[in-house]
């Protein structure tokens, strides 16, 4: 199995529907479909999400962000998990949902997917679908590309890397200012253009619609907040320029679309609106002043509120890059070659821990965690082992369907690949997960010819939303030898 092409598209899995929805052309009564975003020459995706990662950082030490146990937050990554399942899985991001305790109307996203809304732009929306709209809104940023567009005009004549490519190296303040994402009196600041701001509105119409919401809802909360402040409006429209009269140019999309019955609000939102006007919120001026003094570090800590790498990132015990492979070709490797030690050894991460043959090894990739002999790896294949990841979507009502939904997109996504019966229930160390096998080639040969390889796909649910899945990896001539191995690192499996 190609483990960095594979790694890559697992990870941008959103488990949404993923038949493609009829094009929309005027004047013609058919569901709009969402635009290709296009790509960013010099800053690639993976560039994209540690920037958006390492500006979530940031965020952590200068706001205070509500925990993801909070039932405001939980509410709110509710909304977006809803909002992620329509966005075409081959575009997506790991959008990943957060509440800062700010009483002005605020929302941000970063590149790469983490999204913060403020807790007064809750307590503020009218209905579901107004907020919605902010979140369809900022997520259409991302869906676009817009802070890596405006990242890529501006650094024509020193270089595009020069703006990105240093993300892990240099300055913090630094890189991000290059690519503008800046902080100040209480705020984060991104550069948008009103013509960023009118696709966006556009982009996230297409949302709204197809998540079952008004895409009118969208441009009523933006007038409203306009007719604030004696016309000036909050800071959030000071980071958002306006495009024009988004009403007009909402209706005008719109007006061909098939009509369908929206959602306007639910009893979720009126509870979690009653909710967040008691969580305790602060003034612009009053995070400012606490950042300076280190206060909302501290805080967010105590509370358990930290920046997820979508919760993969590991401890000491991994390597830290790709497990080293042998010298010999995968072509040829014996069974002795890989077979796992008796002896256990423990891997910790944020996000689980899981014990492994003490002779196999661990290394890091994007939000992934591979164990592995080295004999087992060659290149960028893994013909042993297993790769551990983790998705934002997804939760326990519906993890069948969407432990089929990554299956199939796992086999599409790997030529000849094919999914092998249904999900089943398998208890995992007191979860309750699914498990269904993948049937296809291995990097093993025998005669000149490949192995056919068996991968068995569990998922478990996270406590905090999402799944976290582990993909185990064998010939099929070999995996019923290395099963026991495989039940037992899984029976060890504990998910934080």
């Amino acid at each position: 199995m190609n483990r960095h092409s594979f790694a890559t598209r697992v990870l941008a899995i959103t488990l949404a529907l993923l038949l493609s929805q009829p094009l929309w052309t005027a004047g013609q009564t058919v569901s709009p479909q969402l635009p290709n975003p296009g790509t960013v020459s010099g800053i690639s995706k993976k560039d994209q999400e540690k920037l958006g990662l390492q500006a979530a950082a940031e965020v952590y030490k200068q706001m205070p962000v509500l925990p993801d146990s909070s039932p405001v937050t939980q509410y709110i990554q509710q909304l977006g998990r809803k909002l992620v399942a329509v966005i075409p899985q081959q575009y997506t991001w790991p959008y990943q949902f957060h509440v800062v305790q700010q009483k002005e109307i605020n929302a941000f996203a970063l590149p790469g997917g983490p999204m913060f809304v403020n807790v007064g732009t809750i307590t503020d929306a009218d209905n579901e679908a107004e907020l919605v709209g902010v979140m369809a809104h900022e997520m259409s940023h991302v869906y676009m590309q817009h802070s890596a567009k405006q990242a890529s005009k501006a650094s024509l004549t020193q270089g595009i890397l020069g703006v990105i490519g240093g993300i892990l190296g240099n300055s913090t303040a630094g890189n991000l200012a290059r690519a503008g994402i800046q902080f100040g009196a209480g705020t984060i600041f991104l550069k948008y253009s009103r013509d960023d701001e009118a696709q966006a509105d556009a982009v996230g119409a297409i949302i709204m619609y197809k998540a079952g919401y008004n895409p009118q809802s969208l441009a009523q909360f933006f007038e409203k907040l306009q007719k604030q402040s004696g016309g000036s409006g909050p800071q959030f429209l000071s980071d958002h320029p306006n495009p024009g009269n988004r009403t007009a140019a909402i209706n005008k999309q719109i007006r061909n679309w098939p009509p369908k019955k929206y959602t306007d609000t639910s009893q979720s939102f009126a509870s979690t609106k009653q909710k967040a006007s008691g969580v305790k919120m602060y003034t612009a001026q009053e995070i400012a002043d606490g950042a300076k003094q280190g206060l909302w570090a501290q805080q967010n800590q105590k509370n358990g509120a930290t920046v997820r790498d979508l919760g993969i990132a590991t401890n000491e015990a991994a390597s830290g890059g790709a497990v080293p492979a042998s010298s010999g070709s995968l072509a040829d490797v014996k069974f002795e070659q890989i077979r796992p030690s008796d002896n256990l050894t423990a891997l910790r991460t944020n996000a689980f821990s899981i014990s492994h043959p003490d002779n196999w090894k661990a290394a890091t990739g994007q939000n992934s965690v591979t164990i592995a002999p080295p004999a087992g790896v060659g290149g960028d294949a893994v013909a042993y082992g297993v790769i551990i990841g983790g998705s934002q979507t997804g939760d326990a009502s519906s993890l069948e369907q969407a432990t089929q939904q990554l299956a199939q997109s796992i086999a599409q996504s790997n030529s000849g690949m094919r999914v092998s019966g249904s999900p089943e229930s398998v208890a995992v160390n007191g979860l309750q997960g699914r498990a269904v096998y993948l049937l296809g080639e291995s990097p093993v040969q025998q005669n000149g010819h490949a192995l056919a390889e068996r991968d068995w796909l569990v998922t478990v649910p996270r406590p905090g939303g999402g799944l976290l899945y582990l993909i185990f990896i064998a010939p099929e001539t070999q995996f019923s030898q290395l099963r026991p191995t495989y039940e037992q690192m899984l029976n060890s499996l504990q998910v934080k």
